[in-house]
């Protein structure tokens, strides 16, 4: 199982970027979530999406700011940050639920993803 992640990188605050995450298997109905973790502090769901219903989750620190979409026909799934804080700065991950969990409930129980990417690192600063 591999992940393709990229669109990471430096921005500036308030700037914007687009990750993205191309599993390398079919998305079926499965839930797939970003996941950050920033230096010192424990990892974090920041949104997760149901891949058939496209029911999405989104944590209350990003709600206004970041939009989770999937485009089936890619089979990738994308992760639009908009008014980038220096405070989003992290290890973005990829991650998948095969059982195909709610996405909130998903999103704060990373133990129940079954398999992770690598990871990409955004820094938001001036």
């Amino acid at each position: 199982v591999q992940f393709v992640e990229s669109g990471g990188g430096l921005v500036q605050p308030g700037g914007s970027l687009t990750l993205s995450c191309t599993p390398s298997f079919a998305l079926h109905d499965y839930t797939i979530g970003w996941f950050r973790q920033a230096p010192g502090k424990e990892r974090e769901g920041v949104s997760c999406i149901k891949s058939n219903y496209g029911w999405t989750y989104l944590a209350d620190s990003v709600k206004d700011r970041f939009t989770i979409s999937r485009d089936i026909a890619k089979n990738t799934v994308y992760l639009q940050m908009n008014s980038l804080k220096p405070e989003d700065t992290a290890v973005y991950y990829c991650a998948i639920d095969l059982q195909g969990g709610p996405p909130g409930l998903v999103a704060t129980m990373p133990s129940l993803m079954d398999y992770w990417g690598k990871g990409i690192l955004v820094t938001v600063s001036s």
